[in-house]
């Protein structure tokens, strides 16, 4: 029989907020990190997104900072928890506020793309756990609105990702700032690109845990690699996302994002894309759509492999191949989350089929390679049966006044990061309910 998060040594108040939102059994890397998190000790664990390695890092550094009675002061946040993208730090945060309220252990979102204002004023007001990006956070150390001085328990989170994004350098200077005594705890899928440097300088005598390695392949996902033409890919892609799941499509380039969203919403196919090319505000405003099923469709580029959790991904579709493997892995990893099942379809053409064939390789993976032309049985076998076509305005807006961050986001371990934001009433979308009818599978 597994062990509870009660066995683990999760306190009795905490127990009972996570059984409030739905979260009972314990997933392997906090089974694994637990005991060890919530006893003080370094962590280096490893694990695949979608593992659950947020709660495994959240759990421990709001029981270590109620244990300890105190209130933060002006500016000196008790715990540091530093991520590579925006999205991943309001999702982290969701991950934080059931459970940091019940223990009332305050936190605050800092990055870039918004107004500082409202996260100066946080500071200013005293916050025990800041959930960062590097940049905006050593501009507020700057100004002297921020020191990392009281700084208890630090967390950093995807440093895989940190490194890829050229973030270590700001990283190693944020963690110069903390003190050495205080525990540290380093998520990372993979351990190259310059993060073995960070556990060799920052961690003491960490405890290492690995669950599931990033370069391998998902278990309960599916791969199918559909040879298509040029002249006939368009319509293989608006076949994909007609369906009536949660679909997420990769391009390779912004202005394609941007176009293919227009070009599925005129046809019918509410479609929202997600780019570094838009402002904080409509990154933020489309990924709500997408999380909370206003919209089932979203066009992105590979700034969604990373910094995007979304449960309930249950279609995956490269339309444009990624470069090279461990960006096929990493937005593949879109789907199958959570113990779930999903479905991944990579779309190449001719001229592509030997750098595909070498990027599957590369992945560990066996897909299923099918010649595909309109109407093939397969489309539909995979995403389902097409929904009625809806001709409505695209909900991407221009953009707006910067929203202020809140921490007040509702979240859980499985629904958190789709229940951040509730679909306004009497907007069209395609129903995601769980009780809706399972995607037929192909033997």
């Amino acid at each position: 029989m597994s062990p509870t998060f009660a066995d683990l040594g999760v306190p009795e108040a905490v127990v009972n907020v996570l059984q409030k939102i739905g979260i009972t059994d314990p997933f392997p890397i906090q089974r694994s990190t637990l005991p060890d998190s919530l006893d003080g000790r370094d962590i280096l664990g490893r694990g695949r997104t979608g593992s659950g390695k947020t709660l495994a890092f959240a759990l421990p550094v709001v029981v270590r900072l109620a244990s300890r009675q105190q209130r933060p002061s002006r500016g000196a946040p008790r715990a540091l928890v530093l991520v590579p993208t925006r999205e991943l730090a309001h999702q982290v945060a969701a991950t934080f506020e059931p459970i940091g309220r019940a223990l009332r252990i305050s936190h605050t979102v800092i990055h870039g793309g918004v107004g500082q204002g409202p996260q100066v004023n946080a500071l200013q007001r005293g916050v025990d756990v800041v959930i960062a990006c590097p940049g905006r956070l050593e501009d507020l150390i700057e100004q002297r609105v921020c020191s990392l001085g009281s700084i208890e328990v630090t967390v950093i989170d995807e440093a895989d990702h940190m490194a890829d994004l050229g973030f270590l350098p700001a990283v190693k200077r944020l963690l110069d700032r903390i003190p050495s005594k205080g525990q540290k705890m380093l998520f990372s899928a993979t351990l190259d690109n310059g993060v073995n440097v960070l556990i060799d300088r920052y961690l003491h005598d960490p405890v290492s845990h690995s669950v599931d390695s990033a370069e391998s392949p998902v278990p309960k996902m599916d791969h199918h690699v559909f040879r298509v033409s040029r002249d006939d890919k368009p319509t293989i892609v608006k076949a994909l996302a007609s369906g009536p799941d949660r679909t997420l499509l990769f391009t390779r380039t912004k202005h394609m994002a941007k176009r293919l969203a227009q070009q599925l919403s005129t046809a019918g196919i509410p479609a929202v894309d997600l780019h570094g090319n838009l402002s904080q505000s409509v990154r933020t405003k489309n990924l709500e759509a997408f999380s909370s099923g206003e919209v089932t469709v979203m066009v992105a580029t590979d700034i969604a492999a990373r910094g995007i959790h979304v449960d309930g991904v249950e279609l995956v579709v490269h339309v444009d191949p990624p470069a090279e493997h461990k960006a096929f892995l990493h937005r593949s990893g879109r789907t199958a989350r959570a113990g779930s099942d999903g479905t991944v379809v990579t779309l190449v053409m001719p001229e592509q089929r030997k750098d595909v064939d070498d990027l599957v390789r590369k992945a560990g993976i066996r897909p299923t390679f099918t010649n595909v032309e309109p109407g093939h049985s397969l489309i539909e076998n995979l995403a389902g049966a097409p929904v009625a076509k809806r001709f409505v305005k695209r909900p991407t807006p221009q953009p707006t006044a910067p929203r202020r961050p809140t921490n007040h986001s509702r979240g859980s371990q499985q629904s958190s990061r789709r229940n951040n934001a509730s679909a306004p009433s009497g907007r069209p979308g395609r129903s995601t309910s769980s009780k809706s009818k399972p995607r037929r599978r192909v033997p």
